[in-house]
């Protein structure tokens, strides 16, 4: 097990001026950091990922999918977008030398069609995701495609959606991430959607109800740790916090207020996985 932290508490676009909090958090305990995929070259992240290397820092990636490049979309042209965006992140996370690529990369993220899934559209997802699942076994990088809340997409809200999306991929470097943010909103029992991902469940996202402080919100973090466990869960543990740091990405994702202190959120959340893991 590793401890990673989503550097999408300080900013959308990482760069090599973060070297300060970098050091604070290895200092603080963390094994790496998760980078988010916007923008930049793939020169620019094999100079920050060297950086991180050189410090001992792993690392790994989040991306999402926009409607213009959605491989779930109607549209055969958006759908060509789409793999060729998680080819351009494939890419850059290799860059990295990331081991995992995670994020709403089944579908557009908070885009909706005002109506629920059809089939077509899981079965393109599925079709596609085999594709990049190709593509990232090249690369040595696992691709761990996330459930969202029902605000925020409509494809795959629950593990059991996850589930059936693996299913149909059938791919092994494609497999899962559970974040318990959403699954806060979405699961009726922590251990039985990790029970129901099991050895599919190759990443996790630690994250507060309110996307604060692990350890402040509601979220039941016993039955979260005990159900890890019980499927002997050896991935990365990355706590995902947000602020308003960065105002362009706090709009995009619904974020008006800070939830919690910043070092509070980093310095308390590896406490609590720290603690629970080892109960």
């Amino acid at each position: 097990m590793k401890i990673g932290m989503n550097m999408l508490l300080w900013t959308d676009y990482v760069t090599l001026e973060l070297q300060p909090i970098f050091e604070e958090l290895k200092e603080t305990g963390y094994d790496g950091v998760e980078i988010p995929l916007g923008e930049g070259s793939v020169a620019h992240y094999t100079a920050l990922g060297e950086q991180l290397a050189n410090m001992g820092m792993g690392t790994t990636c989040v991306t999402s999918l926009t409607k213009e490049a959605n491989i779930a979309s109607t549209n055969p042209y958006i759908r060509q977008k789409g793999i060729d965006r998680l080819k351009w992140a494939i890419d850059r996370a290799h860059a990295l030398k990331a081991d995992v690529l995670c994020g709403p990369i089944h579908s557009a993220f908070a885009h909706f069609e005002g109506r629920p899934p059809e089939l077509e559209e899981k079965k393109w997802s599925a079709e596609l995701l085999r594709e990049a699942g190709d593509y990232a076994k090249q690369a040595e990088i696992i691709l761990a495609p996330e459930a969202l809340n029902r605000f925020e997409c409509y494809l795959v809200n629950t593990a059991a959606d996850l589930k059936q999306l693996l299913k149909a991929v059938n791919h092994s470097n494609v497999k899962a991430i559970y974040d318990t943010h959403h699954a806060n909103i979405e699961e009726k029992s922590h251990q039985v959607a990790i029970a129901h991902l099991g050895s599919d469940l190759q990443h996790v996202h630690i994250s507060g109800s309110d996307r604060g402080t692990p350890g402040k919100g509601q979220i039941d973090w016993d039955e979260v740790f005990e159900a890890l466990k019980a499927i002997d869960y050896q991935g990365w543990l990355t706590i995902e916090a947000f602020s308003v740091a960065i105002p362009r990405f706090a709009n995009s994702i619904n974020v008006w207020r800070d939830f919690s202190p910043t070092e509070e959120i980093y310095k308390e959340g590896i406490q609590l996985i720290q603690s629970k893991w080892h109960d």
